[in-house]
């Protein structure tokens, strides 16, 4: 019973890049700089490891950010001249390159990375890829005219590097959808198609995560206005059961989304988030458990994962540690207290 998983990323150490930031500018170049990124990588893995963690990630130490860590691979695409565009809703404005013509990939993306992952761990290993609709909202399009047709052509692309994760012993594919919270009509409908289409001929665990965004001061006041019920899942967790994906990441712990929508999700594996990412306050076990059985009254306990409610990466990296330590703790404690529910 409930496995352990974070969402993504982690804090990258003062070492390699800035830290407390969702952009970090990298501190070393060329092969210093590779070599630097496979370090940060293996001390997350001995972290995860040590706090007992049942899937590890890469923490995404080789991704200066979660999208454009997978665009930089990307043919068709201007980074020399990014201009500044709303996005996530005009929740905050970002510089973005430009798609300026049809879109391919430049051999492999993540094949460094995820075989360094496997070779480094015993553990299943999960591997994230931004959704294609949350890259759609972090590009600026002057090629395709049509968010939909961009959106399928990003899919076909995370489709062939999936494939290979998949063949790089890679246990679960994840899909970050962050945008899903904010275009609620359009993830309904071809937000969740394109995710399909992404997704497609795997045949390990396909996740996605949703989530209401990192814990910077942008996304908390967005929460702020959110009243006090967040029901957004509710207009895509009925696309998300009919589909094919087999589990699906949510924001849980100091939220406010009504518990019982996760019985929406019925036949998929949930990922509950029992971390706060948005909080320096380290979760007790006690809290983390309490969180479990709170969800334990929608989610069969066989199709429970505890996980955070985001990445982690903006935090401080002893912050960061002593969560995976809460998370694993907890769960641990929450199989105690649930044995014979």
């Amino acid at each position: 019973m409930f496995d352990t998983a974070i969402a993504g990323s982690l804090p990258k150490p003062a070492w390699l890049a800035e830290t407390g930031k969702l952009w970090p500018q990298w501190l070393g170049e060329g092969q210093a700089l590779a070599q630097a990124k496979l370090d940060a990588t293996l001390l997350w893995i001995k972290a995860q490891e040590d706090a007992g963690l049942d899937v590890i990630g890469d923490g995404e130490q080789s991704r200066q950010h979660f999208v454009h860590g997978f665009l930089e691979r990307v043919d068709g695409i201007d980074f020399a001249h990014k201009v500044e565009m709303g996005i996530r809703g005009d929740r905050y404005k970002a510089m973005v390159p430009q798609v300026v013509a049809p879109l391919r990939l430049r051999g492999r993306v993540h094949a460094v990375e995820a075989r360094f992952l496997r070779a480094h761990t015993k553990r299943r290993i999960k591997f994230t890829l931004p959704g294609p609709m949350t890259i759609v909202d972090t590009v600026a399009d002057r090629c395709y005219g049509d968010r939909v047709q961009m959106a399928m052509a990003f899919a076909e692309l995370l489709n062939q590097e999936a494939l290979a994760l998949q063949a790089d012993g890679v246990d679960v594919i994840q899909f970050d959808e962050p945008a899903f919270n904010v275009y609620l009509d359009e993830a309904a409908t071809w937000g969740v198609q394109a995710l399909e289409r992404a997704a497609q001929g795997l045949s390990c665990k396909t996740a996605v995560h949703i989530c209401y965004g990192y814990g910077i001061q942008a996304n908390i006041d967005w929460k702020q206005s959110l009243g006090q019920e967040w029901r957004q899942y509710e207009r895509v967790f009925p696309a998300l059961a009919a589909s094919r994906i087999d589990q699906v990441s949510l924001e849980c712990i100091h939220s406010h989304v009504p518990p019982e929508l996760m019985a929406l999700l019925q036949g998929k594996e949930v990922m509950v988030g029992v971390i706060d990412v948005a909080s320096d306050a380290i979760e007790t076990p006690e809290e983390v458990a309490d969180t479990i059985g709170r969800a334990l009254q929608f989610v069969p306990r066989e199709r429970l994962i505890a996980c955070t409610n985001c990445g982690l990466a903006p935090m401080g990296r002893a912050v960061a540690e002593a969560k995976l330590q809460a998370l694993a703790a907890g769960a641990a404690l929450a199989r105690e207290r649930y044995a014979q529910a």
